[in-house]
């Protein structure tokens, strides 16, 4: 896979990916001459007079870039899920249902190991194309079936992305670090009801809160402020789960 190597933005926000240096880059605004490519300065201009502004790839975009084949877990979940756990860079995170890998690359650059349990190999595929595109390291993928158990232990977080993620819960109990947390993404109302209430059956875990988080942006041109028409509402309920006692 060949490594993307600048990233180029005009004024407009557009963002363009730049894989070659060594050649002249076309772009709507005209082409970048490759002898602005390898300037140290940020501006660049293109045949056309237009200014561009150039730098190394930064872990954000080329998270925007991962290959997406299932529905990913948005920014804004991902944001709560950190923001209400606390992990940082010594924790060690287990998450299931990997999907295209979208919530275990941002946590893996996050914190020190991230292990994903998926059933299904194109999947895992997706996967393991985006931490070569992402060149992540501490990320190892597993072909399993959460439902069947939890390898790993003294997990200080796992996230679920899985239709029954109450069917985890005994596993949990088992691998999780005292005041540790589990967290389940589900899109329905129903499944936080049924893990939930499954939740109060265990002796070792509590239910912390069940929330979703909206998203709205706004337009800002001088004086004339206004909220965008559309808005990212609703993708999922977030139900946070700790570990309260061994």
């Amino acid at each position: 896979m060949e490594k993307i190597k600048k990233i180029a933005i005009s004024r407009d926000g557009k963002k363009y990916f730049i894989r070659d240096t060594t050649k002249d880059y076309h772009t709507k605004e005209g082409f970048i001459r490759k002898e602005e490519l390898k300037k140290t300065s940020s501006i660049a201009r293109t045949n056309t007079g237009s200014e561009l502004y150039i730098f190394n790839p930064k872990f954000i975009d080329l998270y925007n870039k991962i290959k997406r084949l299932p529905q990913i877990i948005p920014l804004k979940d991902i944001g709560a899920i950190i923001a209400n756990t606390g992990i940082n860079k010594k924790s060690y995170v287990l998450d299931a249902g990997s999907g295209s890998g979208a919530l275990s690359l941002f946590l893996s650059n996050i914190v020190k190991r991230v292990v994903t349990y998926e059933i299904r190999d194109d999947f895992i595929k997706i996967v393991r194309h985006n931490i070569q595109l992402l060149k992540i390291k501490n990320l190892n993928v597993e072909k399993k079936d959460i439902y069947l158990g939890i390898d790993e232990k003294n997990l200080d977080l796992i996230t679920l992305d899985v239709p029954k993620p109450w069917e985890v819960l005994a596993h949990a109990e088992k691998s999780l670090k005292l005041g540790g947390f589990l967290v389940s993404y589900s899109p329905t109302i129903v499944q936080v009801s049924d893990l939930v209430n499954s939740v109060k059956n265990c002796k070792t875990l509590l239910h912390i809160k069940t929330m979703e988080t909206l998203e709205r942006e706004w337009e800002i041109e001088e004086r004339r402020v206004r909220p965008k028409s559309r808005m990212l509402g609703h993708s999922g309920f977030l139900t946070f789960i700790r570990k309260i006692s061994a």
